[in-house]
């Protein structure tokens, strides 16, 4: 599952704080989806829609297989393999496309190929990330179930208002709460490990579940039942790809760190202490984890999980605020409205659009299906495809841009992908059950993504036919100009080498040029992020015209009037208060000409007309901007 958390510690910030403490945030921010997963998994293999008897053998079994997932899917492939391919320090899926880009720009047919795969894992992203939320706190709350039976009523409501609670505070922010993730996500794993520990005490024959042949036994003595389990199995995975997507905010190292010296353990010995307590009473299988707790400490407990999962659903929503505000860089959704709500941090921004779609997702999906293993049986599908393209991707760098042995890549790559693919085999029997809900989110987000992309490269290449060279028109239009009138103009344009249509606009109806024209184009490289030196790039065309490029990463935050303050350093000084900004406002008319299907061609039209305006993205000063429209047929 894909978890790019934004949480405002960049890498300039982990350069300057010390192992311990970005240990520590890692353990609060980038573990918190994994971390909960204690609270649903064990119960759900044992789930009577499986068919799994609770024996010694079958307990056994589903330990070995919880025990090599974590081993292989989380150790291996994404902190030992996958977490080496960052994109200058980055990491998550879209530094992951990134870099396939590179990967295959002499390739045009496996740069689509595998650039459609890594957009579908993106998209797969927000089903999965609704799922998230309303799985953890559901079955956190649940356990008032177990300490007051009465209480059951209560519980859709409580969670209800925790979640939506949730939703309602970020517009103002996490920075105050963000500072408590840490040492509340300790003392959650202290206790997993505590109440772990408690159980294999009393029955340390448990631990022979680390030999994988127990495993394999699983499989012979279930056939295909057993087979099928892995689709609960795999929630002990979920949230793997967080590794991954937060190594730019932690570094590799504390990441690392926090997994082998606590994550890990805790994880591991609560599964064990579930499985131990289990082979002690098969009838805690209702809930092992609950009943793992002392006499007198569940309500303890209770308020500890719901901390714990209220910190993991945090993780899944500033998530999508991030990899939309990238998908928005690299040009894959139209501009919407992103507010920061920190003056310090850049990482921390809140979308009102994905904010409310999320809520009313997660509202929709706990008051359809009511608990937790009716929400289990709608995850895992989106988890493990997105775990199938990450090896795929991965494996097209280590061969393509880590140049290593290609027998060695196919032989690694071959080993994670059979493991994905046998998760996502598992999975495909929850479709009907509730599997279909990421699928379907999944698939349209994908057209949405794919359609804009669509939608603006027809757009550019519909304007580019009808456009003119910009040297050689200014060079036509200066052997007999217009009137010069005083100030700066700024026109926006996405050709650098073309005469913007505002331009056009202006010399037709107000029939003057200003003293200096500036052509400003913003460019999103293939990167996290650019640094300051090289973002702003000047060329003098004469008779007072320049073109200026200005690139940002697709992590950055597009800041034109902050660019323009930079660039009297290249000798192109500002006075904004003498600068005016012209926008070209096209208005899409859907037709039948060849491109794209009309009922896509009316989505990029309504998707275009929703968008916030250049000057809210770029924060142009409002009482400087001047949009002129144009309409287009594509």
């Amino acid at each position: 599952m894909h978890r790019s958390v934004e949480r405002g510690i960049t890498i300039s910030t982990a350069q300057k704080t010390g192992l311990p403490a970005l240990t520590l945030g890692a353990i609060g921010v980038v573990f918190g989806d994994i971390g909960t997963s204690p609270l649903y998994a064990v119960k759900e293999v044992f789930h009577e829609s499986h068919g799994i008897g609770v024996s010694e053998a079958n307990v056994l079994g589903m330990l070995s297989l919880v025990f090599w997932a974590l081993m292989l899917v989380v150790s291996l492939k994404y902190v030992l393999f996958i977490m080496r391919a960052d994109n200058r320090g980055e990491g998550g899926i879209m530094a992951l496309i990134a870099l396939a880009q590179q990967a295959t720009h002499k390739r045009p047919e496996l740069k689509w190929a595998f650039l459609t795969l890594g957009v579908f894992g993106a998209a797969l992203f927000y089903g999965d990330g609704i799922i998230t939320p309303a799985i953890s706190v559901l079955s956190a709350v649940e356990g008032l179930e177990f300490a007051t039976p009465g209480l059951h009523v209560f519980i859709i409501p409580i969670a209800l208002v925790i979640l939506v609670g949730l939703f309602v505070v970020q517009r103002w922010g996490t920075a105050q709460v963000g500072s408590f993730f840490g040492p509340v996500m300790l003392v959650w794993f202290l206790t997993l490990a505590a109440l772990g520990v408690k159980e294999i005490i009393h029955n340390p024959q448990v631990l022979w579940a680390l030999s994988p042949q127990y495993a394999v036994m699983f499989f012979v003595h279930n056939h295909l039942a057993g087979f099928l389990a892995l689709g609960s199995v795999v929630l002990a995975v979920t949230g793997a790809e967080a590794l991954y997507a937060d190594m730019g905010h932690f570094g590799k190292q504390a990441i690392r760190t926090a997994w082998v010296g606590l994550t890990l353990p805790a994880l591991l010995l609560n599964y064990f202490g579930q499985g131990a307590l289990v082979l002690r009473n098969p009838a805690a299988i209702e809930n092992p984890f609950y009943l793992l707790a002392p006499e007198g400490t569940i309500y303890l407990l209770i308020g500890i999980a719901t901390l714990a999962t209220i910190i993991a659903s945090q993780a899944v929503i500033s998530g999508a605020y991030s990899i939309t505000r990238q998908a928005i860089q690299l040009g894959y959704l139209p501009r919407m409205r992103i507010i920061h709500t920190s003056s310090r941090e850049i990482g921390q921004v809140y979308i009102p659009f994905i904010n409310t779609a999320l809520a009313i997702g997660v509202a929709g999906l706990v008051l359809g299906l009511q608990n937790s293993s009716n929400l289990a049986a709608a995850y895992g599908i989106a988890v493990t495809g997105t775990m199938a393209i990450d090896t795929l991707l991965a494996s097209l760098v280590a061969y393509s841009l880590w140049k290593k042995n290609l027998w060695a890549v196919l032989a690694l790559g071959a080993f994670f992908l059979a493991i994905d693919l046998a998760f996502f085999a598992a999975n495909l029997p929850k479709v009907p059950h509730g599997g279909w809900f990421p699928l379907v989110v999944g698939a349209l987000v994908f057209t949405l993504l794919a359609t804009w992309k669509k939608g603006r490269t027809l757009l550019q290449k519909k304007q580019s036919d009808e456009t003119l060279p910009l040297e050689p028109f200014l060079e036509s239009l200066m052997a007999h100009p217009p009137q010069r009138v005083p100030g700066t103009a700024v026109f926006l344009t996405t050709s650098h080498s073309s005469v913007p249509h505002a331009l056009l606009h202006n010399l037709i109806h107000n029939k003057v040029l200003h003293e200096r024209v500036i052509f400003l184009t913003v460019v999103t490289e293939e990167v996290p992020s650019v640094p300051e030196i090289d973002q702003i790039e000047i060329d003098d065309l004469g008779h007072g015209a320049w073109r200026m490029i200005v690139r940002y990463g697709f992590k950055d935050e597009p800041d034109i009037p902050l660019a323009l303050s930079r660039s009297e350093a290249l000798g192109l000084p500002f006075n904004m208060m003498e600068t005016s900004f012209f926008l070209n406002r096209e208005t899409i008319l859907p037709s039948k000409l060849p491109g794209m299907a009309l009922w896509r061609e009316k989505m990029f039209a309504w998707m275009n007309r929703s968008a916030s305006t250049a000057m809210e993205f770029f924060k142009l000063p409002p009482n400087r901007v001047i949009e002129l429209g144009t309409q287009v047929e594509i």
